[in-house]
């Protein structure tokens, strides 16, 4: 048989160059099984590329295990996570541990501008006293306060009290000749007292200072220095009493403070340990939903997340389970039937009955092979549907060539005629390779198998610009599904009553599955065969969407 894939054209068995359609085969032969019965041994490719990427279905593939199965790579070593309770907790107290430090530097600020205050007032009022006693006479300056006003001026048990007179050309006329003089840009007027911050004898002082106006003195405006200062002895020693009486009660409160924040995080993250502790409590195979309803509004959304995830553990555990019972019921009559063929061959003598009843073993153990790729397939098809990774962009025209080469010998050993049509230009669709095919595979072996010899099966792309879809249809000249049993066809093990074909009725659910997950749509419709109007054969056409991008046509 020859299978041409030139568009809209069908290869009859009666091509002269059948051979050369076929894949070539290796000449050389495969090897031996060992006698032992252990498993062959998987042969080193040698020659692989440095580019060749590990195969995603190798089950021998691990990315974490060197060439050769040597010893696995080590794992970079994560940081445990941190504590939802340490975290807020720190972020809390780091900025009020950061904070305190600078608080009690702006407390020591306002303590002493408010210890300056009536300090200030004091030598105020001791320097308006001593400028009221300056005066003038016939061009002296003079001070006539009295010497034990002058010693109850200095009278400070704590500071250190100074004055000093100077005349209107600077000369002293009384006190301490070695106060610091003011700068010229701080002289004032007459009568008012200003204040500044200066060094005497390697102490700070606080010193008050005006002016005095001379009228009878010349030049005119004459005016003399009038200065009082104290060290700051009484004023540190007041900031430090006000530094003490806020601070001292801050050693107090921030421990209660720090003792509230962690029993108010405590109480804050208890719905949590009441989830953990509800989950805890659960049986293993309690997947019901949580009770959001109770839940604060900043952990609903994860306890809304968890109920996603266990209803999709759930559905997969039943999807399980339904593998394993369909399993269950489907294997236990081929492995039943393998064992009474095979206790009859153990009782045969004659040759020739022994090798019937080996040939009946034979093809019983090839149908439960079937049986048992179809229902992994099956699950595999179920178990991809979330599997959103799985999708990339496919040339369906490109895959179905590919699927159609592995059903040659089997239409050969049948006299079917199996021909492809496509268009004339690639058909492109966002999709899984595998499921793909395993689709492909599934509708060829089933037209093949219900065709009878001599028929044909037809495997066609349809594609039309204006709906978006691509359509694939498998055609073929057999028996027919009757309009009543359709519906049913996609069940699984559902097999029309009469069939004398050895499928498990699985077929048609696997491809149900895979276009499911593809987000498309299956039919079946009848089939006419123009040459054989009076035989209507089935027709299974899958609709299935396009990628995104568009297709180009080159013949447009």
């Amino acid at each position: 048989m020859r299978l041409s894939f030139r568009h809209h054209h069908r290869a009859t068995p009666a091509d002269p160059d059948a051979s050369s359609a076929l894949p070539p085969a290796s000449t050389s032969p495969p090897s031996p099984p060992p006698a032992d019965g252990t498993p062959p041994r998987r042969e080193a490719n040698t020659h692989a590329s440095p580019s060749d990427a590990p195969d995603p279905f190798d089950p021998y593939a691990d990315p974490f295990v060197r060439p050769g199965f040597g010893a696995p790579l080590e794992r970079e070593a994560e940081p445990p996570p941190r504590s939802l309770f340490g975290e807020i907790l720190d972020w809390m107290l780091a900025p009020l541990l950061l904070l305190w430090p600078m608080s009690i530097a702006v407390t020591y600020l306002v303590a002493k501008s408010i210890a300056n205050g009536p300090f200030d007032r004091a030598l105020e009022t001791n320097t308006y006293v001593l400028a009221q006693q300056v005066h003038s006479d016939r061009g002296q300056v003079t001070l006539t306060l009295p010497m034990p006003a002058r010693d109850l001026l200095r009278a400070d048990a704590t500071d250190n009290v100074y004055f000093q007179v100077l005349g209107a050309k600077g000369e002293l006329v009384a006190g301490t000749a070695e106060l610091p003089l003011p700068h010229e840009d701080e002289r004032a007027q007459p009568g008012v007292v200003q204040f500044r911050d200066e060094n005497l004898g390697g102490n700070d002082i606080r010193v008050a200072f005006t002016y005095v106006d001379l009228p009878r003195m010349a030049p005119p405006g004459s005016m003399a220095l009038v200065q009082v200062a104290e060290t700051l002895d009484k004023r540190s020693q007041l900031a430090n009493e006000i530094i003490k009486g806020v601070i001292l009660p801050q050693f107090v409160i921030l421990p209660l403070a720090i003792v509230l924040v962690w029993f108010g995080l405590s109480r804050g993250l208890a719905p949590l340990h009441a989830l953990q502790e509800h989950i805890r409590a659960r049986r293993p195979d309690d997947l019901s939903p949580l009770e959001a309803r109770q839940a604060p509004p900043e952990i609903a959304p994860l306890v809304g997340s968890l109920n996603d995830l266990l209803g999709r553990l759930e559905q997969n555990m039943k999807l399980q389970q339904r593998f394993i019972a369909d399993a269950a019921h489907q294997l236990k009559t081929p492995l039943a039937g393998l064992r009474m063929q095979a206790e009859l061959a153990l009782r045969q003598t004659s040759p020739d009955e022994l090798r019937r009843s080996l040939s009946q073993i034979a093809v019983s153990s090839e149908q439960a092979a079937r049986l048992v790729n179809q229902l992994l397939a099956l699950a595999r098809a179920e178990n991809s549907a979330n599997d959103a990774a799985a999708f990339t962009p496919v040339n369906l025209s490109v895959l179905a060539r590919s699927a159609m080469q592995d059903w040659f010998q089997a239409a050969f050993a049948k006299r079917i005629d199996l021909g492809f049509e496509e268009p004339p230009f690639p058909v492109h669709l966002s999709g899984q390779p595998v499921m793909l095919r395993e689709l492909l595979n599934n509708l060829i072996d089933n037209a093949i198998r219900y065709t009878p010899p001599g028929g044909k099966v037809t495997v066609r792309l349809r594609h039309e610009a204006s709906d978006g879809f691509v359509h694939l249809e498998v055609e073929d000249t057999g028996p027919g599904i009757p309009v009543s049993e359709r519906p049913r066809v996609f069940e699984r093990f559902y097999r029309i009553l009469g069939s004398d074909s050895d499928g498990s009725g699985l077929g048609l659910a696997i491809v149900r599955e895979i276009v499911q997950i593809h987000r498309g749509d299956v039919s079946v419709l009848d089939h006419v065969d123009a040459q054989h109007p009076e035989a209507t054969g089935t027709l299974i056409r899958v609709t299935l969407p396009l990628a995104d991008a568009p297709i180009e046509n080159p013949h447009a």
